[in-house]
């Protein structure tokens, strides 16, 4: 009954991709010594009744490695962009120059470094529990068709399969954190 089962690693791997894709998005927010346009990707800005991603109230460029500027679109939101910059967490202290809201990006401490690279250990640590849940999940309908008359060669087949694929993501996870780590130590 259950020999023509089929595991559906490519939903599996779509889904541990997608762990990965958040991972290097919440990577790309934290700040290193270098200037980044998503670094503002987290700001929400109260414009017109609602938040609002920064990007869609401004331009935002980086003219200089230290440097990012928001071209802001309407004057009269210009206040509530640095007041969203300021209390965002940043550590970053903007400066106006009429529509244009500069935000030179300090050299980071020592101690400051040592703390971002404990965050991009917490994101990471995140990621491999997604992708644990997901083997889980994997695991669970082998378990299931086991049940439903699955050989246990073809059991011990699938789970290995599920289980290869686990270990390949951990291990991407691994390297993006050293790399990311590497990249905030450096100064």
């Amino acid at each position: 009954m259950a020999d023509d089962f089929e595991l559906d690693t490519d939903d599996l791997q779509r889904r541990m991709d997608g762990a990965i894709a958040s991972l290097r998005t919440e990577f790309a927010s934290l700040r290193t010594g270098r200037a980044s346009a998503s670094m503002l990707e987290p700001v929400m800005v109260d414009a017109y009744g609602s938040p609002t991603p920064i990007n869609q109230v401004g331009t935002v460029n980086v003219p200089e490695p230290r440097m990012v500027t928001v071209n802001v679109w309407d004057k009269a939101l210009v206040g509530k962009v640095e007041k969203a910059i300021r209390e965002s967490g940043l550590g970053i202290n903007p400066q106006l120059n009429g529509t244009i809201i500069m935000l030179p990006i300090p050299e980071l401490n020592e101690e400051r470094r040592t703390q971002l690279t404990k965050v991009a250990g917490q994101y990471a640590e995140h990621a491999r529990v997604a992708i644990r849940n997901l083997r889980r999940d994997g695991m669970d309908q082998i378990k299931k068709a086991k049940n439903d008359g699955l050989s246990e060669d073809d059991q011990k087949f699938w789970e290995q399969e599920v289980q290869e694929l686990t270990d390949r993501y951990i291990k991407l996870i691994d390297q993006q954190l050293e790399t990311k780590q590497a990249e905030i130590m450096q100064v």
